[in-house]
């Protein structure tokens, strides 16, 4: 059987219930659970993948669905899983099968819909630390994410800060920046104020515009301008019959705006936005400097040029402020997306972290 077949054989895809789940508001999610994926080697240290808005527990995937870190983890792989165990849940609040707003409220029978109760980063870090404990994870070698998923490898080095040996933080600052929230908050608006939203009857198969223009607004500041204008050069699809242009980048918007809303829920959607909105790593700490300041891990941070979201120079400093930090600068054209694609350029950093002996001060790539 070949290494890849093998890893097949190994993926384990499943539900872990951590039973009635308080939150940081002060609500209770009554018998929660998480999805999870698990692959590589079972008897190795083990790794945390965190997702990012949009993703899921499917990190790795398989040969007929591959996750979206698929060319990142593999037999040999930048996270080698011959050597390591690998663990990615879905957050509490979102749809891939964790206790979410498309789930049955078991207090009702119905689904919890726009009934959800507002769920925090650290809401998502703590059920997937009462997770791993049912799972019999008694300790993580590292803690991996990007974007929310960095959110929340920073909220784990903060919260349990004597839990892992490494943490690395892919395009993640301490707070999401005005401009981000701003964004986030058009997004949110576009949605409210649908009118099939709104009703709260939605039929099936029936478009939800607004998902659709929120959608496209994140996409807008996922990658750089010049990777728009690269690629479709005001290149004209077609014309109406009086003679109006649609571009191809306008099909591109499209497209990808209908397509989230056939595989994402809406309402999970919102709540992971404002999860995002509210996330402050010291909001309880008295300031993010302070609370960087309780960090033990070796911390890796990967800022991406250009990355409107959370600016690369943020990052930058925040690392400035950890006891053992090393800083990676990526040039890409993508932005944000960046820690999506391109493993060639960032991935040997990451296989040569995850293998190193510890950094004992600060430095820059």
């Amino acid at each position: 059987m070949s290494c890849k077949n093998l890893l097949e054989a190994n993926r384990k895809v499943g539900k872990v219930r951590i039973g009635d789940f308080a939150l940081e508001s002060g609500q209770v999610i009554t018998d929660a659970e998480l999805a999870y994926e698990i692959t590589g080697n079972t008897k190795g240290p083990v790794l945390l993948l965190c997702h990012a808005l949009t993703g899921n527990q499917h990190a790795y995937g398989s040969e007929k669905e591959p996750g979206w870190w698929r060319g990142l983890i593999g037999p040999e792989g930048y996270i080698d899983t011959n050597l390591f165990h690998v663990i990615t849940f879905n957050v509490i609040g979102g749809c891939s099968g964790s206790t979410g707003p498309a789930e049955v409220n078991p207090e009702t029978g119905k689904p919890y819909h726009k009934t959800f109760p507002f769920i925090t980063v650290r809401d998502m870090v703590r059920a997937q630390r009462q997770a791993l404990d049912v799972l019999g994870v008694p300790r993580l070698f590292a803690v991996l994410g990007g974007s929310l998923g960095g959110m929340q490898a920073m909220e784990w080095s903060v919260q349990y800060p004597y839990f892992m040996e490494k943490v690395f933080i892919f395009a993640a600052t301490p707070f999401l920046n005005d401009y981000g929230v701003g964004f986030n908050r058009m997004a949110i608006h576009a949605i409210v104020n649908d009118p099939v939203y709104r009703s709260g009857r939605r039929v099936e198969g029936e478009r939800l515009v607004g998902l659709e223009i929120a959608r496209m607004a994140g996409l807008l500041t996922y990658r750089q301008p010049k990777l728009f204008n690269d690629r479709f050069q005001r290149k004209i699809r077609e014309k109406d019959v009086e003679g109006k242009p649609y571009f191809q980048v306008d099909s591109y918007l499209n497209y990808q705006g209908e397509k989230l809303t056939k595989r994402f829920d809406v309402d999970s959607y919102l709540t992971l936005l404002y999860a995002m909105n509210a996330y402050d790593i010291g909001d309880k700490l008295g300031g993010w400097k302070r609370a960087v300041s309780q960090i033990q891990a070796e911390v890796h941070a990967f800022g991406y040029e250009g990355d409107l979201l959370y600016p690369p120079e943020v990052i930058e400093a925040f690392v400035k402020h950890t006891r053992y930090g090393t800083y990676y600068s990526i040039e890409t054209d993508f932005g944000h997306d960046g820690f999506l694609v391109e493993f060639d350029k960032w991935g040997p950093y990451v296989k040569n972290a995850l293998t190193q002996e510890r950094r004992l001060q600060y430095g820059t790539y």
